[in-house]
């Protein structure tokens, strides 16, 4: 068996998560839940950013790829046992990260997530199955360059960075993905999917000795498998996934950068702004920002939600988001809007904006925010694939699981002073990128 170093859970009323790490470089983390259900997530430090341009795309179809059959399960078979245990599979791959999770019921766990992680960890990849896959990541490329919504975001992140790799769509150029070969995807998967680069969450109702036995007696099988099927020697993953070095966070916008696109197909306008932030690199640097895009756009009391929709009826639409990617991340304000109204609402939407550097935030905005994310975090803590989202994406990411269960603590101690001071430093009313869309004619 797999040595396991074992940690003490943090101490908190609503979770008490274990985490165990592995010789191999495996963490795992299991909890137990009194709901008749248990899910298994994988979070893979492997998104578009480990990517070349060259590749640009490719953890995205690998995704796809993963559920194709490994030596020892038929492609198929893994769907097909999915379906009779009336369990539920998926996957997501975004810029930082690549999930594949599981649920099922309790007395089906055993049998079922060593399934999907010999699927993660031993994908046969095929040349065959690789060109059929290849169509349906084209139409899923072109299904997205067809979506308005999809394509403002895609040239919005395109003006927020000009050198980080979350520029780049997640899933790729379809020029690149038409050059990809089967076997670049099999060096990939060679190069990235090591225990080293995994966190596997378990949450539900088995005991956390269970959760963690199943999982990690499912890895060591995996390895096994992959070993023998490549002639390899006994613990021959034992060295950790190699990890790309990726540029410094870009400096702060130090004027307005503007760019204007037309686009025929659109009816109304859309506006984009945005601010280049701190990233997950520097997690205690993002609490404030949470708090005040909650405090401009966060219910209908919100300031803009308030002011430029209900008030003044100037956007039918507005979101307001602290983006937090890995290295860096991005403030962003997107609205809908009549083309007449594009320069009052950018104008009134700095004008917020400086309101926040230049005034303090009021309790009773703080009480508002405060309440929403203690009532957020409970919600989001009712299943077990709440949880095990929850704990493998701040594992995976930030490599301390504390961070998951302290961030209604981080909210509920900043005050209105640590706000003001993250507006002055992060959100200039006079610096920033702004993107305007407009509809032909």
């Amino acid at each position: 068996m797999t040595s396991i170093l074992i940690e003490s859970p943090p101490v908190t009323q609503l979770n008490s998560p274990v985490i165990k790490r592995l010789s191999s470089g495996l963490t795992i983390v299991a909890e137990q839940m009194p709901i008749e259900a248990v899910n298994l997530s994988l979070w893979l430090r492997v998104g578009s950013v480990v990517e070349s341009d060259a590749i640009n795309g490719m953890a995205h179809y690998l995704e796809h790829m993963v559920f194709k059959g490994t030596p020892n399960i038929k492609c198929g078979e893994f769907e097909r046992l999915i379906e009779e245990r009336g369990a539920v599979t998926n996957a997501a791959t975004s810029q930082d990260y690549t999930q594949y999770y599981i649920t099922t019921a309790p007395q089906d766990f055993k049998d079922l997530a060593p399934l999907q992680i010999e699927l993660v960890m031993n994908p046969t990849i095929p040349d065959e199955a690789f060109e059929r896959e290849r169509p349906i990541i084209l139409e899923e490329i072109r299904r997205s360059e067809d979506n308005p919504r999809r394509r403002t975001f895609h040239r919005s992140m395109e003006m927020a960075f000009e050198r980080l790799p979350y520029r780049r769509p997640v899933l790729g150029p379809a020029s690149v993905i038409e050059q990809l070969t089967a076997q670049q995807m099999r060096d990939f998967h060679t190069r990235w999917y090591r225990p080293a680069s995994i966190t596997a969450v378990a949450v539900g109702n088995l005991p956390v000795d269970s959760l963690v036995e199943i999982v990690a007696d499912g890895f060591r099988r995996a390895e096994e498998n992959r070993c023998q099927a490549w002639g390899l020697s006994p613990n021959c993953d034992g060295e950790g996934a190699l990890h790309s070095t990726l540029p410094i966070p870009e400096p702060p916008f130090q004027s307005i950068s503007r760019i204007d696109y037309v686009d025929k197909t659109l009816q109304q306008a859309r506006l984009v702004m945005s601010w280049r932030v701190p990233g997950m690199i520097d997690l205690s640097q993002t609490y404030a920002l949470d708090i005040l895009a909650s405090i401009l756009g966060r219910g209908r009391t919100a300031r803009l939600i308030r002011d430029l929709r209900e008030e003044r009826r100037l956007v039918n639409s507005l979101s307001i988001s602290n983006m937090t990617y890995g290295h860096q991340g991005v403030f962003y304000i997107t609205a809908q809007l009549p083309v007449e109204q594009l320069a009052e609402v950018e104008a009134a939407i700095a004008d917020h904006v400086n309101r926040l550097c230049t005034e303090p935030v009021t309790e009773l905005e703080l009480r508002r925010i405060r309440n929403q994310v203690a009532n957020r975090y409970i919600f989001g803590n009712e299943t077990p694939s709440d949880r095990a989202g929850l704990y493998g994406y701040y594992q995976a990411i930030t490599g301390d699981l504390a961070h998951a269960i302290n961030y209604p603590s981080h909210i509920q101690s900043l005050q209105a002073a640590d706000l003001q001071a993250a507006a002055q430093r992060y959100l200039s009313p006079t610096a920033y990128g702004v993107m305007t869309v407009r509809p032909e004619g």
